[in-house]
């Protein structure tokens, strides 16, 4: 393949031989928020001060872009909170969007980032901008301090076949109560022993964010 048949399969993100290294923006502008909005599937980085790393995948319809320097996600109940330890702990996130379709390109958001309770100020404004997931523990939220693009011409392509139902029938089977004391369980500290955030509160959240309604989730 020859460098302008190179360009013309990369689309309109890579227009001249200088895209084809990495470039940094300050913010997200409309074609990056495009970008974001098309995929099915992100993934999220953190460290402690002193640790293990984390590399974590998320999908279903759980993003969000709040404006052109915040983002947040919708987090759900999980067998382990490593991303909820490392932003109390040290506070770097970064947040990974990869193209596998026909147009080539990654998306890097860098920031800082901070899990939110459904108990603590600011939740209710900020929840309202998702679709009702069941079994939410905490929105996590993405200051953004700078945006890379790169390349992705060696990620391979993959189609897109849809969203597992599995862990909404996995949350449904374990109820309010049931998701609760898993919580307790798994979530309270790091593989590292670091300390999450979830607080001794959990058991009276029965709230309208932790119904376990599986019709208001949207499956795109």
């Amino acid at each position: 393949m020859t460098e302008r048949e190179v360009l013309q399969y990369a689309g309109p993100a890579f227009t001249s031989q200088s895209d084809h290294m990495a470039k940094f923006y300050e913010c997200l502008n409309d074609s990056l928020r495009e970008f974001i909005q098309r995929q099915h599937l992100f993934f999220v980085a953190t460290a402690p001060r002193s640790g293990r790393l984390n590399i974590s995948p998320k999908g279903a319809d759980t993003f969000r872009i709040i404006d052109d320097t915040r983002v947040a996600y919708l987090d759900i109940t999980g067998s382990g909170n490593e991303t909820a330890a490392h932003l109390l702990d040290d506070g770097r996130l970064t947040i990974m969007f990869c193209s596998f379709d026909q147009d080539p390109l990654i998306l890097r958001l860098y920031g800082h980032g901070r899990a939110l309770h459904p108990d603590e100020e600011g939740w209710s404004d900020l929840f309202r901008c998702f679709t009702p997931f069941p079994g939410v523990r905490q929105i996590m939220s993405l200051q953004v301090e700078s945006v890379q693009t790169s390349c992705g011409y060696a990620v391979p392509r993959y189609a897109y076949e849809g969203e597992r139902d599995t862990y909404l029938r996995w949350a449904e089977k374990k109820g309010v109560e049931g998701l609760v004391a898993y919580q307790a369980e798994k979530n309270r500290v790091s593989i590292d022993g670091l300390p999450t955030g979830l607080h001794d509160k959990m058991g009276a959240r029965d709230s309208p964010e932790i119904s376990l309604d599986a019709s208001d989730a949207r499956q795109s």
